[in-house]
């Protein structure tokens, strides 16, 4: 059963929190190593979770018949977010998430290109003027095309999805359940880089992507403890909402509402680290946003249609029986 309402309070408060989230991250990202960040994070929201599922039912909810498909949507989720961290240590949050929201295209294109499936002509004019504010956000004519800016790409491919598998667990699993075993995927990553890098020795200095990433294990200090903490709160009430919510409603009704994070992305670049946007970053934002917003209103308007004809079928054939 769907609750499309229930939905969207719930995706618009995960984007919330996980916007925030991000500015705690990049706010941190100068002086600690990712991976232990994220473990922090995931040891603090496992526990979130682990209380949630006790409301929920109680601990026997971990058991699954499909581990497979939660290692996988894990597997993506570890993916869409390094990459987008790597991403934020080099980059604004605004123009870090604006090319994030490229997702709904890149989707687009590929079912076109790999599945075969029909896009029409206003749908990849659409994919076309969204990719067209990638490249205006990055400003190329004032230097070497950035590579940085494919980790925001990457990570919504992965994220895009990591929500696709969301749904289709949706149909068996428990909100809290999903969320457990993203999180348990998160220990297992960080740990092993912690116990691979974690000495820093491996660690660039005229990378800030890739220092975030091989920087040396730095005991906090009590304030950035206390935001390793909020962190991982954040994180572990965000992760349920948002699997709930893509448990309960379709991913075309919810996913123009995961665009509230434009504004806010703006909002706390602007609060944390001053960073106003220029002229270029608006219009590409403007763009990408645009474009993907057009493309999610004519799947579902194509939706609708398909929809309309399946029931018309179905009547004619029910009648031609009777």
């Amino acid at each position: 059963m769907e609750h499309r309402t229930l939905g969207i309070a719930c995706v618009v408060g995960a984007v919330t929190l996980f916007v925030l989230q991000d500015a705690l991250i990049k706010w941190l990202s100068g002086g600690y190593p990712l991976h232990e960040i994220v473990l922090v994070r995931a040891v603090t929201a496992i526990c979130v979770t682990l209380f949630v599922m006790r409301l929920e039912g109680g601990i026997h909810l971990l058991r699954t018949r499909r581990l497979a498909l939660h290692l996988a949507r894990a597997a993506m989720l570890i993916i869409a977010n390094s990459t987008f961290f790597l991403a934020l240590a080099a980059m604004t949050i605004a123009e870090a998430t604006s090319i994030f929201f490229v997702a709904p295209l890149v989707i687009t294109a590929l079912s076109a290109l790999m599945l075969h499936e029909t896009v029409g002509p206003r749908r990849w004019a659409a994919v076309g003027i969204g990719l067209a504010g990638v490249v205006v956000m990055l400003r190329p004519g004032e230097g070497a095309l950035k590579l940085i800016a494919l980790l925001p790409l990457v990570a919504a491919v992965a994220y895009a999805l990591m929500q696709i598998l969301t749904r289709r667990l949706g149909t068996t699993e428990r909100a809290s359940t999903i969320a457990f075993y993203a999180q348990a995927g998160f220990i297992v990553a960080s740990v092993v880089v912690g116990l691979v890098a974690g000495h820093g020795r491996f660690a660039p200095e005229d990378n800030p992507s890739l220092a975030f990433l091989l920087r040396a294990w730095t005991v906090p200090s009590v304030p950035d403890a206390a935001l390793f903490l909020g962190i991982g709160v954040i994180n572990g009430i965000g992760g349920y909402l948002m699997s709930q919510a893509y448990r309960i409603s379709r991913p075309s009704v919810l996913a123009p509402f995961e665009y509230v994070a434009l504004p806010m992305a703006v909002m706390w670049g602007v609060v944390f680290f001053g960073d106003w946007p220029g002229v270029g970053t608006w219009a590409g934002m403007a763009l990408i946003c645009g474009s993907g917003l057009y493309v999610l209103h004519r799947e579902a308007v194509v939706g609708r249609r398909r929809r309309r004809a399946a029931r018309a079928t179905t009547r004619a054939t029910t009648r031609a029986t009777d």
